[in-house]
This record gives structure tokens, sequence and C-alpha cells, in this order.
């Protein structure tokens, strides 16, 4: 069984790889060239993360492929129903990148409330000419102890954010689009343990009550997040979202900032990817990164082991087939 991981896999899932007897291509084939790569090659596996898209055409020029896998959560880029259809395994790694995901969340919490965002710019330029006048501008900091974090979007990820929040000593207020009830565990270094009982309540109320919002939801037909739910926010809030682009309307979002509806807003994920708009890239009042929510090393290490050990399964139980 060739493996082809065209998005990059780690070093100790591909020697967990070759100890079954499987082949890793480990190789970046750009994606006008996939098709005839993976023909050429007979590559039975296409591992992928967000870059490489496997959509019907790929899928209908490959049919040596038996397994699509995602490093990571969302599968927006593959034609998973598609693939089923023509018989293809699709597996992807829905906790592995949970915590990366939460914790870059907070850093960016972090960054808007202390002023980051803005002083990492200003510094290199104004910081030996205004250095006073700097640290006199970002006087108005705030902390995240004792604040309300609004969590919308209650599955794995949104459970890590709330942990951390817990962690922080902040208030938790969740919201999904079912009624649920979850006890978290919070684990420490020498083995005590808290549990917290959280239970989810309206959207409307996580909007109006959080000082802080992170938005952790699969991809929307719609918005969920445009100016009506952002005029229920408090002007000292701000709001992140490290899910999907597309959930938060970017246009009422950058309106809200100038007039200063919110307090500040952070955005690892964008409706215009990779060419994000040029007025988000420009606010000084948003705190930005590349989608890298699950890229951690400690992330990639889980994910890359994580769709090892199911691809093993598979080899392993299709051999068993055809030899009983």
């Amino acid at each position: 069984m060739k493996i082809l991981p065209n998005d990059g896999i780690s070093s100790s899932a591909i020697e967990v790889l070759e100890k079954e007897g499987l082949e890793v291509i480990n190789h970046k084939v750009a994606q006008e060239q996939l098709a005839n790569f993976i023909n050429e090659n007979k590559v039975e596996v296409l591992l992928v993360r967000s870059a490489t898209q496997v959509k019907k055409d790929l899928i209908d020029s490959c049919p040596t492929l038996k397994i699509i896998g995602r490093g990571g959560v969302g599968m927006d880029n593959i034609d998973v129903d598609y693939a089923k259809k023509k018989g293809i395994n699709v597996i992807n790694t829905p906790a592995a990148s949970s915590r990366s995901v939460a914790e870059l969340v907070f850093a960016h919490m972090l960054s808007l409330y202390r002023f980051l965002q803005d002083s990492n710019r200003n510094m290199p330029l104004e910081g030996d000419t205004n250095f006073s006048a700097l640290k006199k501008s970002y006087g108005k900091a705030m902390e995240l102890g004792g604040k309300t974090l609004g969590v919308i979007g209650f599955g794995r990820i949104g459970v890590e954010v709330a942990k951390i929040g817990l962690a922080l000593g902040m208030k938790i207020i969740v919201s999904d689009a079912e009624k649920i009830t979850r006890t978290l565990t919070l684990d420490f270094f020498d083995g005590q343990k808290v549990d917290f009982t959280l239970t989810t309540t309206t959207m409307e109320e996580v909007l109006k009550n959080s000082d802080a919002i992170s938005v952790h939801v699969p991809k929307q037909p719609k918005y969920i997040i445009g100016e009506k739910e952002i005029n229920l926010m408090k002007k000292t809030s701000v709001l992140v979202n490290a899910s999907r682009g597309g959930v938060i309307d970017e246009v009422a979002l950058i309106n809200a900032l100038n007039e200063d509806k919110i307090f500040g807003a952070a955005l690892d994920v964008f409706e215009k990817e990779p060419k994000p708009e040029i007025t988000l890239l420009m606010n000084p009042k948003l705190s930005l990164s590349p989608h890298i929510g699950g890229n951690t090393l400690e992330a990639q290490e889980r994910v890359g082991i994580e769709l090892a050990e199911q691809i093993i399964s598979f080899y392993k139980n299709n051999h068993q087939n055809l030899s009983s």
C-alpha cells in the first residue's frame, strides 16, 4: 500500500507506517499535478490537511485511491459523500488538534486585552522615539481572570476552550445547536482533578453576557454572527473565530470595530482564504493568524499517529478479508 501525505505528516507516523510494511511517499505535489502523480505511482492512500483539495474531479481521475485522510477536524476540502459513494474510505482526526486550537484562542484573547497585536506593530517603528506615548496608549489593558467567557459550539474544541478559561478563573457560559450538559475535568500536574458541570444556554445569552466570545462551529450555510448579533455584545468584549471562515460576517465585524461597538476581534480563518480582505489585514483592532489553529508540533504528532493507526487497521482488515 502506497501512501502520499501531500500536506506533510510527522516522522514518527512515517516510522509507524513503514514498520508495518507500508510505503510512504513523503513528497509535496502541486494540485494540478496531483492526479497524474497518484496514478503514475499507484497511490492508494492520500493524506491532506487544509491545503490540498480532494474534489470530485480528482476522485474520478484516481481509481487507485482506497483511503482519503484529513489531518484535522473539518473536511471542507474533501467531497466526502462522493468519495464514500465511490467506495473510498474517508478518515480524519477530530480530537488531535483540539488543545492546539484552544490555546491559540487564548493567545489571541490575551493579545487583544493587552494590545499586543498593536504594540508589536508599533514598537519596531516608534519604540525608540515614542516609548512613553506608546506606554500610555496601552494603559487601558484588561485581565481575562474574572471575566465571562462565552463559547459558541460545545464540541471537542469548545470543551478545551472552556477548560482553559476555567483554569484562568473565568466564568463560562456556552451555547450549542443542541441542549447539552457536560462535566469537564481539569487535570493538574500533581494528579489533582477538579470537575465543572456546564449546561448550554441560548446564543443570545452568550452574546449579551460575555466579555470574550470564541466561536467553534462547523461550516455553515450562512453567517451565525452578523450585525444583529454583534449589536448584542458588550462594547468591552472581544470576538474570536478559529473555526471556519464564513461563520462571521466580516463586513459587519469591520464596521463594528470602526464604530467601537466592540473592543476587538481575532481571526484565524477567513471567508476568502488564502487572500483575506485587505480591510481585515490593516485593521489595528484585529489580531490575525493564517489558519494555524491546529499547527503545533504536539498536534501534528497526534494527527500523524492517529492517521497511521487508522490506515494500519484498514490495511490489516483488508488483508484478513482477502485471506479468509
